[in-house]
């Protein structure tokens, strides 16, 4: 007897591993190893990033990685990591695409959801409050703050799908477009089926939290253009997400490029930002009107 649906084609165990990388991608833990490896050598060889707090707690800091040049604009990645897992220093590796290019690169720190007794809300607060104090200081490390741009992949492609629905004026008194431009690659934008997966064990949904931090349900507070990225090798539920997602922008008429990674798992995609040869790399610096 086949097991019942409870999402789309989903059975329980399918939706599982559907919102789970690691079912899909056997060499997560190489990968990771390799990004620490990458990271470690690019604080090695790159001026020694600024570390400065944003907000009152101490996981609110932030790494600062200075172009060589003031007025420049800044690029403010959020990691990924499931919600859970994952910091800054992983993904210092990141930052010479972007400082060639010209460019600050500015790497966040923020709770992680088990931290946080479930409550991503906790987490969006905190990516929120680290953008707009990119905002209000940036010109103490060289930064233009009318041109602020943000990355994101994963868990970090979600709340940076959330920072895009601020209302900045009301919550920050702050310009309506703080954000410029966005590149999204392998995020979640809709949370209702990732409520009924195995996530909910650590993350504690609920009917206001899918509603508020799901960003397809919000295309109206999306004013900027966006690239939302996903590999071919990606679980079929993160490809799905980033297909609806951009197939909903464009019906609305936002600016909103896809780009496929074929032959790249989730892992995988992610480093491709690592280059201005990469897939993502390429596509981010031509979005932010970065030179190379």
């Amino acid at each position: 007897m086949n097991a019942p649906r409870v999402y789309l084609d989903y059975d329980q165990a399918a939706l599982d591993a559907a919102c789970n990388q690691a079912a899909y991608a056997s060499n997560m833990e190489a990968l990771n190893l390799r990004r620490r490896q990458l990271s470690a050598e690019a604080r090695r060889h790159l001026p020694t990033a600024l570390r400065l707090s944003y907000g009152a707690t101490e996981i609110e800091q932030l790494d600062v990685f200075q172009a060589p040049r003031t007025n420049a604009p800044v690029v403010v990645f959020l990691h990924g990591g499931a919600w859970r897992a994952q910091s800054a220093a992983n993904y210092s590796f990141l930052a010479e695409c972007f400082l060639g290019a010209g460019a600050h690169f500015v790497l966040p720190d923020f709770i992680p959801v088990t931290e946080a007794a479930g409550d991503l809300f906790a987490m969006v607060e905190q990516v929120r409050r680290a953008v707009a104090w990119v905002y209000k200081n940036a010109a103490s490390f060289g930064g233009d703050a009318s041109r602020i741009y943000l990355g994101g992949h994963s868990s970090g492609s979600h709340l940076g799908s959330c920072v895009l629905l601020t209302d900045w004026e009301r919550d920050y008194g702050l310009p309506p477009e703080v954000v410029k431009a966005a590149a999204l690659c392998s995020g979640m934008y809709d949370l209702y089926p990732v409520s009924l997966s195995a996530r909910s064990s650590y993350v504690s949904f609920t009917e206001r939290m899918i509603a508020e931090l799901s960003a397809i349900r919000h295309l109206d507070r999306i004013r900027v253009p966006l690239i939302i990225g996903h590999g071919s090798n990606e679980t079929p539920e993160f490809q799905r997400q980033a297909r609806d997602f951009h197939a909903a922008l464009t019906a609305a008429g936002e600016p909103a490029e896809l780009v496929v990674g074929e032959g790249y798992n989730h892992f995988e995609i992610m480093e491709t930002f690592a280059s201005p040869y990469g897939l993502l790399g390429r596509a981010a610096l031509r979005l932010f009107g970065l030179n190379t």
